[in-house]
């Protein structure tokens, strides 16, 4: 089933945009881990919908209601199933799509997949509104890595063509990802930051988006965890971040940059400091051989421009097989990226867990 991920630690996604709720179950959890509901409603307000002008004007309180798995402040080790309600649905607007699919969307695909009986209002189970109950579930296992001091944070590296500054990544500190998850902008560079916000409102003039790209980094990772081959960490990670709506795209370390090197360079020089097995540099993030090398995991993604624009486009009628030109009603974000920044944490992190109780490491 597409909706379910994991090996030991398994996720399990239900519900559509304009549903009455969305949610998910997270099964595999080790039991004793201390939930904090502050801190996960503060991951979820970084994703929310309706907080600031980049963002679609649907408002959502996106309060995650836990229904099992949780007792006195503790995970039991049972299932932990949490829903999040639906309020600020408006599906009229949606009417005149049911046999006009959107550009780039999955209204086609997922028509033919599902014999036209999906439900179509706002993308329906393809609805990035489904990366809600995503956010949960990562903030509930950060808090389970956080036992181990393993951190998890990104930023906006790249939009609309503005870039920020890169991770330093030889030298990435928990405290500095802290600092970095506690900004409404997820930027390193406030100028940069300022640049991209002008990027994105100039599409919305061109009632068009913009995309870009969201740089994730992972401390104190201990070395040895992942396995070669389809168990690989880069394996795990890649299968859970192009798992969320608009990512087409991963590259760890220095991704494709490394084809443009020679092997001399590329290669990360072994050294011993701090009483400990370090590399001088960083150029393959952190994984070697599909397992941890005790650096900074660093990756980045490719976040596409939000596919629902106002801007008249092309697509043809599937009922009487003519062509038509198609003007999105709606509200829809002129750019994902923001949102997209606490996504990523929350599935990385869902991720790494999983490899590590697989593992017998927690």
């Amino acid at each position: 089933m597409g909706s379910i991920i994991g090996e030991r630690v398994r996720i399990s996604v239900y519900g559509e945009s304009h549903g009455k709720s969305v949610g998910v179950v997270i099964d595999g959890l080790p039991s004793g881990i201390r939930i904090d509901a502050d801190d996960i409603a503060a991951h979820m307000q970084r994703r929310a919908p309706g907080r600031a002008a980049w963002s679609t004007t649907r408002r959502e309180g996106d309060v995650a209601e836990i229904q099992s798995g949780v007792y006195r402040g503790y995970t039991t080790g049972t299932p932990l199933c949490a829903l999040i309600q639906n309020f600020g649905t408006r599906s009229e607007d949606y009417e005149d799509l049911k046999s006009r699919p959107r550009p780039s969307h999955a209204d086609y695909t997922g028509s033919v997949r599902y014999g036209g009986y999906g439900d179509p209002r706002g993308g329906g189970h393809f609805s990035g509104r489904l990366t809600a109950p995503l956010v949960f579930a990562g903030a509930v296992c950060m808090q389970a890595l956080h036992t181990h001091e393993i951190f998890v944070g990104g930023h906006a590296l790249e939009i609309g063509g503005e870039r920020d500054t890169g991770f330093d990544d030889v030298r990435l500190e928990p405290e500095f990802l802290r600092r970095l998850v506690r900004r409404e902008f997820p930027v390193i560079s406030d100028e940069a930051g300022e640049r991209m916000k002008a990027a994105i409102e100039a599409a919305r003039r061109d009632l068009d988006s913009v995309g870009g790209i969201v740089e994730c980094g992972i401390v104190n990772v201990p070395a040895g965890l992942g396995d070669p081959m389809f168990g690989g960490l880069e394996v795990r990670i890649g299968a859970m971040v192009l798992s969320v709506p608009a990512i087409k795209g991963v590259e760890f370390g220095d991704g494709f940059a490394i084809a443009r090197s020679r092997g001399s360079q590329n290669n990360d020089p072994i050294v011993y400091r701090d009483g400990a097995v370090h590399t001088a540099t960083n150029h393959n993030g952190g994984i070697d051989g599909g397992i941890s090398n005790g650096m900074p995991i660093v990756f980045r993604v490719v976040v596409k421009p939000t596919a629902s624009i106002p801007k008249a486009q092309q697509t043809i009628d599937l009922e009487t097989k003519e062509a038509e030109t198609l003007v999105i009603k709606g509200r829809h974000d002129p750019c994902i990226v923001p949102r997209a920044v606490p996504v990523v944490e929350a599935v990385t992190a869902v991720a790494l867990l999983d490899v590590l109780v697989s593992s017998s490491k927690y």
